[in-house]
C-alpha cells in the first residue's frame, strides 16, 4: 500500500511541477482527519455564518463520503463568543487534541492571531468569514488560504461602482476595530482615486444598536453617499434606521460588506437599490440553486457568501488529502494551491502564491418589492468583476512568500 501511495504521489509531483513537502510515508494523522469550524455561533454575525457554517461543513464531509483514505472525517464546532481571547483558546485546545485543520475563524483579530499560531504548529487554517486583508498580505503564511473575499475587494469594487454613477461626496459609518477601518481606508482610498472625496466619519462601537446622532451627524455633513464600514446586527440596525429618518433623500447608503441574510433580516423595503459586492449569490444559475436548496432544506435559510465558500474550501481540502495520502499540512497545502478550483460558486478560481483565493466578485443589486418573487428573491447580479481586478495585485503585497 505505502509503495502504492509513493508511486501515485512522485506522480502527482511531476504532473503539477511541484516538489510537495511531505513525510517520509503518507499517512492521516491519527487515523483521523479532524476539521475545526470556529466562528461566531450566537452573536450578531451567527446569521452570516455561525451554524450555517457547520451546516455546510457537515454537507461537505457527506458528500465526500464521510471518510478520506479510509479515515473518519470529525467536524468541531467553536464558538468565539465575539471574544478573540476565547477564539485562540479554542484553537489551542484544537491544536493540543490533534485538530488537522480550522475553516471559517470567525472574525479578523482572531482569524490573525489563529493564522499565525497554525503556522507555528503545522496546520491548515482556511479563512472563510474573516474579512482582513492581512491574512494575505504581512500575515501571509505557507499552511493558510483566505477564501470568499477580504477588505480590499469588496470596498474597492463597490467605491468605484458608486462614484462612477455619481456619488462621489462620501460619509463613513465605521465599526470600531481592525476590520472596520479596513474597509474605510480601502473604500476612501478609491473614492479619492476615482475624483471623489471623504467629507467625515463616525466610529461606533462593536453592540452599538442607537444610531440617531451617527446618522444625523451623516445627514448635515452635505455628503451624498453613507459608507457602512460594518456590518451584522449594527449593519442592519443602521439600515433601518436610516430609512426611518428619511436619509434616502439626500443620501444613498453603500453597505461595503453584506449579505443575503442581513437583506432578509432588514426587508427590501429598507434596502432596495442598495449596491453591494458579493462572492456568491444564490439564484445566480442551476448549480447554486441546487446547493442551496439542499443547504435550505437543513438550515432554514438561504446560505451566504461565507457558508457557500466553506463548503467550497473543505471539498478542496479533502481532495488534497485524498490526493497526497496525508493530512500533514505543507503537502495538503502545496496540493491545494496546484489544483483549480471549480465547483458551484468558483470557475477557475485558484490560491495564489499569497494564499488569496482569486476568484470572480459580483457587483449586485437589492431588488425592489414589485420587482421580487418570494421570499429569499433579493437581489440580482449587476455585473461581473474578475478575479485578477478584484484582488490586491501581488505587485503591491508585502506578504514573505510572494517575490517580487
Amino acid at each position: 500500500m505505502r509503495s502504492r501511495i509513493s508511486l501515485l504521489l512522485a506522480t502527482s509531483v511531476l504532473a503539477t511541477g511541484l516538489a510537495l513537502a511531505r513525510p517520509a510515508a503518507a499517512e492521516i494523522s491519527d487515523n483521523v482527519v479532524r476539521i475545526g469550524v470556529l466562528g461566531d455561533m450566537s452573536g450578531p454575525n451567527a446569521d452570516a455564518h455561525g451554524p450555517g457554517d457547520v451546516v455546510a461543513a457537515r454537507m461537505a464531509v457527506e458528500d465526500f463520503g464521510g471518510k478520506v483514505r479510509g479515515a473518519p472525517i470529525e467536524i468541531l464546532p467553536g464558538n468565539l463568543l465575539g471574544a478573540t481571547d476565547i477564539g485562540v483558546g479554542i484553537a489551542r485546545r484544537w491544536f493540543d487534541n490533534g485538530v488537522d485543520a480550522i475553516f471559517s475563524l470567525g472574525n479578523s483579530a482572531v482569524a490573525i492571531a489563529v493564522q499565525g499560531m497554525a503556522a507555528e504548529r503545522n496546520r491548515i487554517t482556511i479563512a472563510t468569514s474573516a474579512g482582513s486583508d492581512v491574512l494575505t498580505n504581512k500575515a501571509c503564511t505557507p499552511v493558510s488560504a483566505h477564501w470568499t473575499f477580504d477588505t480590499y475587494a469588496l470596498p474597492a469594487a463597490l467605491a468605484r461602482a458608486i462614484v462612477k454613477q455619481g456619488g462621489k461626496d462620501w460619509y463613513f459609518l465605521t465599526i470600531d476595530y481592525a476590520f472596520g477601518h479596513a474597509l474605510e481606508a480601502q473604500a476612501a482610498r478609491f473614492v479619492k482615486m476615482d475624483g471623489g472625496k471623504v467629507i467625515g466619519q463616525t466610529p461606533h462601537p462593536t453592540g452599538t444598536v442607537d444610531f440617531s446622532s451617527d446618522l444625523t451627524q451623516a445627514a448635515a455633513s452635505g455628503a451624498t453617499v453613507l459608507g457602512l464600514a460594518t456590518s451584522g446586527a449594527p449593519l442592519m440596525n443602521a439600515l433601518k434606521q436610516f430609512q426611518e429618518f428619511g436619509l434616502e433623500k439626500t443620501m444613498r447608503p453603500a453597505a461595503l460588506l453584506i449579505d443575503v441574510s442581513d437583506i432578509h433580516a432588514v426587508g427590501l423595503p429598507a434596502t432596495q437599490g442598495l449596491l453591494y459586492v458579493s462572492a456568491f449569490y444564490w439564484d445566480q444559475n442551476d448549480q447554486t440553486r441546487a446547493f442551496s436548496q439542499r443547504f435550505f432544506k437543513l438550515h432554514g435559510a438561504m446560505p451566504t457568501m461565507f457558508q457557500a465558500s466553506i463548503y467550497s474550501a473543505m471539498m478542496h481540502y479533502l481532495r488534497a488529502i485524498d490526493v497526497t495520502g496525508t493530512d500533514e499540512a505543507k503537502a495538503v497545502m502545496a496540493q491545494m494551491r496546484a489544483t483549480p478550483i471549480n465547483d458551484f460558486m468558483t470557475h477557475d478560481g485558484r490560491i495564489r502564491e499569497d494564499g488569496r483565493v482569486i476568484r470572480d466578485l459580483y457587483l449586485m443589486q437589492v431588488k425592489t418589492p414589485a420587482e421580487s418573487h418570494g421570499e429569499w428573491d433579493l437581489a440580482k447580479v449587476v455585473s461581473t468583476i474578475p478575479g485578477d481586478q478584484a484582488f490586491r495585485p501581488l505587485s503591491e503585497s508585502q506578504c514573505p512568500l510572494v517575490h517580487h
